[in-house]
């Protein structure tokens, strides 16, 4: 029986050389003789009979010679490949064994029925205990892209592992738990270590990613120190309006204080009514004056919200307060991310920021402007009216002794 298994390794050695298409990397003759290493260190330590160590040797090294022809029921091609060369060389009784063997290692198949069937599998899913088991997986894995058979992404096959590991696999001799199954226990936790690696690298990536893209979707410099300073000066414009406003009503106020404090009073006296229409008038010029500089400045109420489908429609402007106001932190937080991913809506409400804000300026200008208009013609008409009161009161004066 010795000289008929080496000549069964020679011939399955030549058979794979020959045969064996070259993009199966994985199930070749490394992976048999790994296969028959292994089964020896069972027999060794399960103590069984030689007839059945035998057995279980030429069922090991015919295994996967199917593979030869596709991985397409690779088992019962290689149940056909050993009769083929076995023959009569093996009792019919024996071949029965060999062949249940051989369709043991086949994946999905029954729980093993006895012990040969149990080293077998165990034998054949050493690997999984193995140091370099994770360098075994990659290889089987690009296999797998080679033929065709399928397709996984690195954390797609590292969590199929783990599915195999514990969902599928199992040792069933005593020697395998007692030996194999603390180095598969610790290939299965670097596995989770790797899994969770490689979650977080995909978070990090993901997240660096889309920074990227908001970066890229924002101004570029020029366009950015443009928008800046056009807005700065425009704000600066705003605030001198608003200073000058000031001025006229702080000015105007005084005015009537003193008008009312002082001047009004004095009408009362028959002497003094040449000074009615004068004082009427300056009166009546510093109300409208301070009426003018209110409008300059007062600022307009907005109804502050907006919805979801303004913001996918691009309808608001979100770099306003008074478009937002009123609208919870959470909505206001996902608005600005919409703008910030996309350039066109960005760009669109820093124009229209811009545009508005001019639209503001020309209002207050123009009110400013008709404010000054009307505090420079009534100042003006006031003191020609003081004039010319005084002027004909000493007339009459002069006239009537």
């Amino acid at each position: 029986m010795e000289t008929l298994i080496k000549d069964i390794k020679d011939y399955v050695f030549s058979l794979l050389q020959e045969k064996l298409p070259s993009n199966v990397i994985y199930h070749n003759y490394s992976h048999t003789l790994r296969v028959v290493t292994k089964l020896e260190e069972l027999i060794e330590g399960e103590k069984i009979t030689r007839k059945d160590a035998d057995l279980l040797r030429i069922a090991a090294w015919f295994h996967d010679v199917g593979y030869i022809d596709g991985a397409k029921n690779h088992e019962e091609k290689g149940v056909e490949v050993a009769r083929e060369y076995l023959g009569d060389k093996v009792s019919e009784d024996d071949f029965k064994v060999i062949t249940q063997l051989i369709m043991a290692t086949k994946m999905g198949s029954d729980r093993p029925k006895n012990q040969l069937e149990m080293i077998m599998k165990d034998a054949d899913c050493s690997h999984l205990s193995a140091k370099s088991s994770e360098e075994i997986s990659d290889l089987l894995l690009q296999e797998f892209k080679l033929t065709g058979v399928a397709h996984f992404s690195e954390l797609e096959w590292k969590k199929e592992n783990i599915r195999f590991f514990t969902e599928v696999h199992q040792y069933h001799t005593h020697y395998a738990l007692e030996n194999w199954q603390p180095r598969k226990q610790k290939n299965l936790l670097k596995l989770y270590k790797s899994v969770d690696k490689l979650e977080s690298d995909i978070k990090e990536n993901k997240k660096k990613k889309k920074e990227k893209e908001i970066r890229a979707n924002l101004p570029e410099k020029g366009v950015e120190t443009m928008f800046r300073v056009t807005l700065r000066n425009h704000i600066k414009l705003s605030d001198i309006a608003d200073t000058k406003a000031n001025i006229l009503l702080s000015v105007n106020a005084i005015i009537i204080s003193i008008a009312l404090g002082n001047l009004i009073p004095r009408l009362d006296n028959p002497s003094n009514s040449h000074l009615i229409w004068p004082a009427v008038i300056l009166i009546f010029s510093s109300v409208v004056t301070i009426i003018c500089a209110i409008q300059s400045t007062r600022p307009k109420v907005t109804e502050g919200k907006f919805t979801r489908e303004d913001v996918k429609e691009k309808k608001v402007n979100l770099l306003f307060f008074g478009n937002f106001h009123q609208v919870p932190l959470n909505e206001f937080t996902w608005a600005m991310k919409e703008v910030m991913q996309d350039k066109e809506y960005l760009y669109n409400s820093m124009i229209k920021d811009l545009y508005f804000l001019g639209v503001v300026l020309s209002k207050k200008y123009k009110l400013l402007r008709i404010t000054y208009t009307v505090f420079t013609i009534g100042l003006t008409v006031s003191v020609t009216a003081f004039a010319i009161a005084f002027h004909f009161r000493e007339h009459l004066q002069v006239v009537i002794p």
